[in-house]
C-alpha cells in the first residue's frame, strides 16, 4: 500500500455495490446509523485521527483464509491483538493467512483499506464465515467504512447482527481473548 494508492481518488464505480446501495439497504432494514465523511484511511495507525473524532468503538477487519481454502471475515476493536497462530483453532481454521487484494474483491467486493462488516452483502455464495469479537459486542456502538473508506457509519452491536443475518450469514460472536499474544 504505497504512496500511489493513498493518492488515489476512491470510488465505487468498480464495486458491486455502493455505499449509497448499502445504507439504502440498511434504511430498508430499519437500522439507524451515523454517517461521518472523512479522507480515505488505508491503516488503522492512518485512521487514528479520524476514530478519534467519531463517538463509539473504533473496529477493524482481517481478511483471512485458511490452508483448506475456508474464508473468514475477524471483525474486532482496533486495541484487540491476535496471534495468528492462536486465532486459527479458536475459529475452527487451519493455518491462516491474509487473503489477497483479488480474492477480497472476489468474495467481498471490496479493495483493501475499506474491509468491513458490511461487505458480507457482497458474499452471495456465503463463501465467508463472518466473526465478530465479543468485546466489541458488548459495546454501545460499533464503527464500520460503508464498503469505501472515506465514510465511517456507526450502528449498534444488536443491528449489525441484524444486518449479517439479513445477508443468510450467521453472526459468530467469538470471545478472542484465548488468541492474545504472549505479553514479553
Amino acid at each position: 500500500m504505497g504512496m500511489t494508492q493513498s493518492a488515489e481518488v476512491m470510488d465505487s464505480s468498480d464495486m458491486p455495490t455502493s455505499p449509497e446501495e448499502l445504507m439504502a439497504y440498511l434504511k430498508g432494514l430499519g437500522i439507524e446509523f451515523t454517517l461521518h465523511h472523512h479522507k480515505a484511511v488505508f491503516t488503522v495507525a492512518e485512521s487514528q485521527a479520524i476514530d478519534d473524532k467519531i463517538p463509539g468503538t473504533a473496529c477493524r477487519n482481517l481478511f483471512l483464509r485458511d490452508r483448506k481454502k475456508n474464508n473468514f471475515l475477524v471483525v474486532l476493536r482496533h486495541e484487540t491483538e491476535v496471534d495468528m497462530k492462536k486465532l486459527a483453532p479458536l475459529i475452527g481454521a487451519d493455518k491462516l493467512s491474509f487473503g489477497s487484494p483479488d480474492r477480497l474483491m472476489e468474495y467481498l467486493g471490496v479493495r483493501p483499506g475499506s474491509v468491513c462488516p458490511y461487505a458480507i452483502y457482497n458474499d452471495k455464495g456465503q463463501n465467508v464465515k463472518i466473526l465478530l469479537e465479543k468485546g466489541m459486542m458488548e459495546t454501545e456502538k460499533v464503527n464500520y467504512h460503508p464498503l469505501l473508506n472515506t465514510m465511517t457509519i456507526s450502528v449498534k452491536p444488536a443491528d449489525l447482527v441484524r444486518f449479517i443475518e439479513s445477508t443468510g450469514h450467521e453472526a459468530h460472536i467469538v470471545d478472542l481473548s484465548a488468541a492474545a499474544p504472549e505479553k514479553e
